[in-house]
């Protein structure tokens, strides 16, 4: 069979490579609980026609008229089944991130008209719960897990009755390839929510043209193991491809267990955003630093040597000796850490250091970073398993049946099936965005490498000019100045200012770390980023990464923080991007010391 819809992707497997872990869940005993592709297909069509039975279905088959699903949930096969059942159904899904505020979810809530809310857990129920008053549309909340005083999705799977099934047959038939599939709320950076319609057709089409970025790591009949939130739409069309090709989806528990689902599962791929990729290589540089004698300069010699090395390039005969020897004897250990069996690390939402894919790359763990957008369902390219279709500090050659074009101020221009179908009730600014020949201007600022690599260079509205009228591209800034291990987090400001200054948060593992060695003991974290040796630290560090750019774009002051940056604290979006409204915002006192 030809798949047409996503939903197809059961009956595809069924046909060609069913599995006995189609996807798989710990349970609360600590047991990994598989579902195979038969269980998956009944609970899909039971709790389809559920919601049949319930009165949610496509209306007219309009955008207006098709009922819209909400999910609000940590990743697990139930998310994926809700999913794969309101699609068949004719029903539209619209996923929240859980960590969305209460503002911001009365809003999609209402602008989406949403009957059924399905939530993971307690927490969650009660979030719902505080806003249920001011959305009216809302008819019933559901919970995954046992909730006191919410209904359970399971009470949905038994309602079907005989006509239910009938009407799902016929419903399931009559949904297109061109028909929408999603509505997705995008965090942005500032403003509400603006709702993306992505039709089959869109990510359908996205999944088949990645294909083959897959297929080179060979994931059919391998292990996936997925925690990046499938409110994106990069791990959800991700989760398609491992389902169009046979390989099985195994859900972590947290963030925080990643590290032993990894040594269990043994995945052959997972996805990530470059901000935990940090963080792993963060906790893997303190490991070495806890080490003593011969074994720390061990370690810090193979890093060392990985830091050197360089993409289809011969290295020559005693660099490759160096590499082997430092693989053998401490790269190895990183690998069993991922679980022994990692081919391929995919990332995306963000620019990942050059200096962490160089020494990733050396240890034999291969990062195929992307470059997509949720309006592009999302990918537009990737660096390829294969070396030679990989280049640090780009995001590779552009996929099959996307077209790109730079605009005459660099801006990224993309035409294809993957363009969104437009924004939800907003036409204008759906208009704003595709021209009338159908290309979506990005706001992304690029260039060609080699004539065949993309490479993006900065955000479009983020780039700033100084009072003297020179232009400043913060992102390149911030990328190269948190390799150092001292910074945490960085942002670039001095728009309408004589010069560019920073705000900057300590990487305070690592400072602690110097300061016991330097004999400094501040009773507090804002007594620490006054201290003038502290300071003294910083100035070094950021005179050390001026010299790496040309004198507007140098940082002549900056602020140290207290506090890190989070997405409870709203300063980080869900996909863990800056939202540099919001910090200016809140850090106008720091930014006017800068520049008094």
């Amino acid at each position: 069979m030809v798949p047409r819809r996503l939903f197809d992707c059961i009956p595809y497997q069924l046909e060609n490579f069913p599995r006995e872990d189609m996807f798989a869940a710990k349970t609360p005993d600590g047991i990994w609980r598989k579902y195979s592709t038969k269980e998956v297909e009944d609970t899909v069509n039971k709790l389809s026609a559920g919601l049949l039975h319930l009165g949610i279905g496509p209306g007219d088959m309009s955008i207006e008229g098709r009922d819209k699903i909400a999910i609000l949930s940590n990743n697990r096969p139930e998310w994926m089944i809700l999913d794969l059942a309101v699609q068949q159904c004719g029903a539209v899904l619209t996923p929240i991130y859980p960590t969305i505020n209460p503002n911001e979810l009365e809003f999609v809530l209402n602008d989406a008209a949403v009957k059924l809310v399905f939530v993971s857990d307690d927490a969650l129920f009660e979030k719902v719960q505080s806003v249920r008053s001011k959305t009216p549309s809302v008819k019933a909340i559901y919970s995954f897990n046992t909730v006191a005083g919410a209904l359970n999705w399971s009470d949905i799977l038994n309602k079907g009755r005989d006509e239910d099934y009938s009407t799902l047959h016929s419903i399931r038939d009559k949904i297109g390839y061109e028909d929408l599939c999603t509505i997705l709320y995008t965090s942005g950076t500032t403003g509400f929510p603006k709702g993306v319609m992505l039709s089959h057709k869109n990510i359908l089409s996205n999944v088949l043209n990645c294909f083959e970025c897959f297929e080179a790591i060979g994931i059919k009949n391998e292990k996936a193991l997925s925690f990046l939130p499938l409110n994106h739409i990069f791990e959800r069309m991700v989760t398609y491809i491992y389902l169009f090709t046979g390989c099985s989806i195994y859900y972590a528990e947290s963030l925080d267990k990643i590290g032993d689902n990894l040594r269990e599962v043994k995945p052959a791929v997972f996805t990530t955003v470059p901000r935990l990729l940090e963080k792993v290589y963060e906790r893997i540089i303190g490991k070495g630093q806890e080490l003593t004698g011969m074994k720390k300069k061990l370690f810090f010699w193979a890093v060392d040597v990985a830091s050197k090395f360089e993409i289809n390039k011969n290295m020559g005969a005693w660099y490759n000796f160096r590499l082997g020897m430092a693989n053998k004897l401490i790269f190895s250990k990183w690998r069993e850490g991922l679980g022994g069996n990692v081919r391929a690390i995919v990332t995306g939402a963000a620019a990942c250091q050059v200096k962490l894919l160089r020494i990733f790359t050396a240890a034999k763990i291969v990062i195929m970073e992307g470059y997509g957008l949720t309006e592009t369902s999302p990918v537009i390219s990737v660096n390829r398993y294969n070396e030679p279709d990989r280049k640090f500090g780009t995001v590779g050659p552009l996929i099959k049946n996307v077209e790109v074009k730079l605009a005459e101020d660099g801006e990224i221009c993309c035409r294809g099936d993957n363009v969104m179908m437009g924004y939800y009730k907003r036409k204008d600014l759906t208009d704003d965005c595709i021209d009338k020949d159908g290309w979506f201007h990005s706001g992304d600022i690029g260039v060609w490498q080699d004539n065949r690599f993309l490479k993006i260079t900065d955000r479009k509205k983020e780039i700033f000019k100084t009072s003297g009228g020179k232009y400043v591209a913060p992102q390149p800034i911030e990328n190269k100045m948190k390799e150092s291990p001292f910074i945490e987090q960085m942002m670039v400001v001095g728009a309408d200012k004589k010069f560019a200054g920073a705000l900057i948060v300590p990487s305070y593992s690592h400072l602690k770390s110097w300061c016991e060695r330097n004999g400094i003991q501040p009773a507090s974290l804002n007594e620490l980023i006054r201290n003038p040796r502290i300071i003294e630290l910083y100035k070094n560090i950021v005179e050390e990464y001026n010299q790496q750019f040309n004198h507007v774009e140098q940082i002549k002051k900056f602020e140290l923080l207290d506090r890190e940056w989070n997405i409870d604290s709203g300063e980080l979006t869900p996909k863990l991007s800056l939202k540099r409204k919001v910090i200016m915002e809140k850090y106008h006192d720091a930014i006017d010391r800068i520049y008094s």
